[in-house]
């Protein structure tokens, strides 16, 4: 290798702002009247993914696979038990106190609950202003300004910044969020179910402010959701997640068109189809059994006690997270 690069040679760009390795989030469970540790329930399980500069990567599976523990532990919401979490090869897993503080301004979340997320004492205003007031420094007269700036990049009325989070509607209180989540104009969004709370006509203005916004401000977002149908939508690629773990990777075309995964392929058989003969003709899978406890997981592959085509090596032995075709990974022996 040679000790310096020639003039004018051209120079690899990493495309991944985000880099999860080995990722584990475990919560002790404890009990008893002196409070031992008798377990740990597996929320994030050895996980593994990048995300690229400007795009979006969804994140699918069932209510309470780990999807939002996976969110809030690469923001470091939670201490990761395990793993690496590198935001521009920064190690975020690594980092602490003001390291840890400065690092805030480039990764923020918005939540899925725009009611529970927002003070009701505070105004509109002081809301959107409150990251500045941590991290820029800026005069009175500037954070007035910025904040009336984020609200029209929303589309409410800048006037509104006097007002009160009960004054507003669902859809409006999720825009105030997402106002506060841009204030540091961050790179990186976690999006953890944006618009589960909201109601259904509401929901597309929401994901179209979403990717409004990423195109202005180069964002990129890991949009967490269990609804297929508007992953489909927003996401360039999509993780679909199992009790903990990842189970399939893969750009949104080659997911929805060739899933691999048995697990993957019985989700989106329960996604309706807007063609009435294309519905009537189609498959259902129906999974037989309950999900497992994260808790107590079983032995070998997690989804093995509702696979429909598993073997004997699938109880006893984990599958490998290996790539199949370029960026399409997955974790079956079936494959």
């Amino acid at each position: 290798m040679p000790d310096h690069l020639p003039e004018n040679a051209p120079v690899e760009i990493d495309r991944a702002l985000l880099k999860v390795r080995n990722l584990s989030m475990h919560f002790p469970v404890f009990q008893g009247l002196l409070r031992r540790q008798v377990g740990e329930v597996k929320a994030v399980d050895d996980v593994s993914f990048d995300t690229y500069r400007g795009e979006t990567l969804g994140l699918v599976g069932e209510s309470g696979c780990g999807k939002s523990t996976t969110g809030r532990a690469i923001l470091k919401l939670y201490k990761p038990t395990a793993g690496q979490v590198l935001l521009d090869n920064v190690d975020i897993t690594q980092t602490d106190g003001e390291q840890l503080r400065a690092l805030r301004t480039d990764m923020q979340m918005i939540f899925q609950d725009p009611q529970a997320c927002l003070n009701p004492r505070m105004t509109v205003g002081s809301i959107i202003a409150e990251p500045l007031d941590e991290h820029a420094g800026m005069r009175r007269q500037q954070k007035r300004n910025r904040v009336r700036e984020l609200l029209d990049s929303v589309g409410m009325n800048p006037d509104f910044e006097n007002r009160y989070p009960h004054e507003f509607s669902g859809g409006q209180r999720q825009r105030i969020g997402i106002a506060r989540a841009l204030a540091l104009e961050p790179k990186f969004i976690v999006c953890d179910e944006p618009i589960a709370a909201l109601d259904v006509s509401i929901q597309a203005q929401v994901v179209n402010l979403l990717e409004d916004l990423q195109r202005q401000h180069n964002l990129t977002y890991l949009f967490i959701s269990h609804d297929l149908s508007m992953v489909r939508h927003i996401a360039d690629r999509i993780a679909v997640m199992y009790l903990g773990k990842l189970v399939e990777l893969a750009p949104r075309r080659t997911l929805y068109s060739m899933p691999k995964h048995p697990y993957t392929k019985a989700l989106l058989s329960a996604v309706p189809e807007p063609n009435p003969e294309t519905e009537a003709a189609r498959e259902r899978i129906i999974l037989q059994g309950d999900v497992p406890s994260p808790a107590n997981p079983p032995s070998g592959c997690n989804f093995s006690t509702r696979c429909p085509i598993a073997e004997a090596r699938c109880r006893s032995e984990t599958p490998e997270w290996r790539q199949l075709d370029s960026g399409h990974f997955v974790a079956c022996h079936m494959v």
